[in-house]
């Protein structure tokens, strides 16, 4: 409900982070142009997703709205946001342990089909894109 909202306003949605912090929580939207982003983007949007979030109700409680750019380490959501950065050095952290580890910081060599297949320290790495939790560049 919250990409065509953003797609309206010739914006791209980057990815979406959820977290829970006791009572309250945070919504944490990132946004993406080809022109870069400015404040008044995120203004936008974060009235438009206000609206839209007051009336569907999706999160239950009370939650902080945040809107911004991916910035420069910025996070990896989708396989096409990961192909997008072949050949950059990438954080990643798996849900689960790989091989003892859930903590991995590599080259990232290519997507196929639904794996990541990164560079660690000399030797290639392949990871179930379903098993991260979280991603990232390293700036």
């Amino acid at each position: 409900m919250i990409e065509p909202a953003v797609n309206a306003l010739d914006l791209e949605l980057w990815g979406i982070e959820h977290l829970s912090q006791g009572h309250r929580s945070i919504l944490r939207i990132f946004i993406e142009s080809d022109a870069g982003v400015t404040i008044e983007d995120c203004e936008r949007v974060s009235r438009q997703v206000s609206g839209i979030l007051d009336v569907e109700e999706p999160i239950g409680g009370a939650y902080t709205l945040e809107v911004s750019s991916p910035g420069l380490d910025r996070p990896l959501f989708t396989l096409a946001q990961f192909s997008r950065y072949t050949g950059e050095l990438i954080n990643v952290r798996l849900r689960m342990p790989q091989q003892g580890r859930k903590k991995f910081k590599g080259l990232l060599e290519k997507v196929d089909g639904e794996n990541i297949c990164l560079i660690v320290d000399g030797e290639q790495q392949v990871l179930p894109f379903s098993a991260i939790d979280k991603a990232s560049i390293v700036f």
